[in-house]
């Protein structure tokens, strides 16, 4: 049903044939929440061509499926930009995609579910306040990452996302190389204030 009804117009517009490579792809970017995706490895995964990914994304981006974050640098050599991050717009949908409804305390994928649901939520946020922000991640080779990254009036604001309470400190290669940036958890607790 969810291939059928979602992928519908895609397919149609696109005459694309191979409707269940799109949906693979799906399921494929549901288990990759929070991590970033690369094309070639995709591809290899359904046999289709790294231009194919690209351009299968790129079409569920268009139709307000999946939401696409690049990596933030101002061309530090540590830093990894060269693969995005891809998220649902709506969990439901990630849902139905990996056919898991169970509930919360059942779930494996808990810290997926909830980034991918203070991402949809913040982008809805800023776009009916009209808020004009720059939306990255960040990483380094040294495994030091934050979450989501806001450049916005010229400054930098960095979130990182826990669903359970608990110290974070901010990484220390973010802190030298951005000083005057700010640096937020969001959790549970105190996420309502951060999408309205």
């Amino acid at each position: 049903m969810v291939s059928s009804y979602m992928l519908k117009d895609i397919l149609v517009y696109e005459k694309i044939r191979n409707s269940h490579k799109i949906f693979n792809l799906l399921r494929l970017i549901a288990f990759q929440i929070g991590g970033e995706v690369s094309y070639q490895e995709l591809g290899k995964q359904l046999s289709i061509s790294k231009n194919t990914v690209e351009k299968y994304l790129d079409l569920l981006r268009k139709v307000f499926i999946l939401h696409k974050v690049e990596g933030f640098s101002r061309n530090l050599r540590k830093e990894i930009t060269k693969n995005s991050r891809w998220y649902f717009l709506d969990n439901g949908i990630r849902n139905a995609v990996i056919s898991n409804f169970n509930s919360m305390e059942y779930r494996n994928d808990i810290g997926q579910l909830w980034e991918n649901y203070l991402i949809s939520e913040r982008l809805k946020y800023q776009e009916y306040n009209r808020i004009s922000s720059n939306n990255y991640f960040w990483r380094t080779y040294e495994q030091q990452e934050i979450d989501w990254v806001e450049e916005r009036e010229g400054s930098l604001y960095a979130y990182e996302f826990k669903w359970k309470e608990g110290k974070v400190k901010v990484p220390s290669q973010w802190e030298k190389a951005y000083p005057d940036a700010s640096f937020e958890i969001i959790n549970r607790y105190n996420f309502m204030r951060w999408i309205g």
